[in-house]
């Protein structure tokens, strides 16, 4: 016998609301292409099954989509998710859809990278800026305090990393008066064109001494640059995050110095924050984890 409309319509909802027993987290990352968003997967889903929660993870194919991850997050507001974790690809432009959240009272943890927003239940991520400064010690120290430099970027807008930027281009300035910065281009996130940008930089500065990147990506393009062109072990090279290509090239000895996350640690913490907030309980409001480093 067909059903009313009506009742096949309540008889669906009551189906859907049976079948979601558990609290809904939605998960943003900036990228899901990177290894480094691949890492920090393991930790959410690992807190996932510490708290019993169900993860809808979802994010652009490329950091550079920040409209992508607008429409992820307004996706996530109509399901109704119960909270959302998010790595802000841009620290302005996901404001908006973020304060949707809020407004529909949905719970909302930054991990990663941070945006102009406050009222979030934890944010958790390395302390970059601290990190940056660390870059800029280690590579002053490789250096003996004196030569040219090169400045490898990420992106615009990206906060984690324009944290770590900020942080190490004020050490040189501050403690390494010698140390001239002769050369600073983005690699946008991405490998391919993060070596041109370091091609470019090598071309016109043939004695550069020394280099700084500050993310997965453009430590790659970094790694691929000096390779090709004969000059591992002789331009310093000081690293951020790590992979098969920078454990490869830490072997060599192309790179000096790595400053390496815990992306596991990120993703679970952002997760677990948002499980006690739905259990009732106070998460920390943020947490800082220190960035390894690993020299030869």
């Amino acid at each position: 016998m067909k059903l009313p409309r009506r009742t096949a319509l309540c008889a669906l909802l009551a189906t859907a609301c049976r079948r979601r027993k558990r609290r809904l987290i939605g998960v943003v990352p900036k990228a899901t292409s990177h290894l480094f968003f691949v890492s920090i997967h393991e930790g959410v889903d690992k807190a996932a099954r510490e708290f019993d929660v169900d993860i809808l993870w979802n994010g652009p194919q490329e950091e550079t989509d920040y409209a992508r991850q607008i429409q992820i997050v307004d996706s996530m507001i109509a399901q109704h998710v119960d909270a959302i974790a998010i790595s802000a690809t841009d620290s302005k432009a996901l404001v908006a859809p973020i304060r949707r959240a809020a407004a529909a009272g949905i719970p909302v943890s930054v991990f990663d990278s941070g945006l102009e927003f406050d009222d979030y239940v934890t944010f958790v991520a390395t302390g970059n800026f601290g990190a940056g400064q660390t870059a800029a010690r280690k590579l002053g120290a490789l250096l003996g305090g004196k030569g040219t430099v090169a400045h490898l970027m990420h992106k615009p807008g990206g906060q984690s990393t324009g944290d770590r930027e900020r942080g190490f281009e004020e050490v040189i300035a501050r403690e390494f008066p010698a140390i001239r910065i002769v050369a600073r281009q983005y690699g946008m996130a991405d490998r391919a064109r993060s070596r041109a940008a370091a091609e470019n930089i090598l071309t016109a500065h043939p004695k550069l001494d020394g280099m700084f990147a500050s993310a997965e990506a453009n430590s790659i393009g970094a790694i691929q640059a000096l390779e090709s062109r004969g000059l591992a072990g002789k331009v310093k090279l000081v690293t951020f995050d790590t992979s098969d290509p920078h454990k490869a090239a830490f072997a060599k000895r192309t790179i000096d110095v790595m400053l390496v996350q815990d992306p596991p640690r990120i993703g679970y913490e952002a997760v677990r924050s948002l499980a006690l907030k739905l259990s009732g309980q106070t998460p920390l409001k943020r947490i800082d984890l220190p960035a390894q480093v690993i020299e030869q």
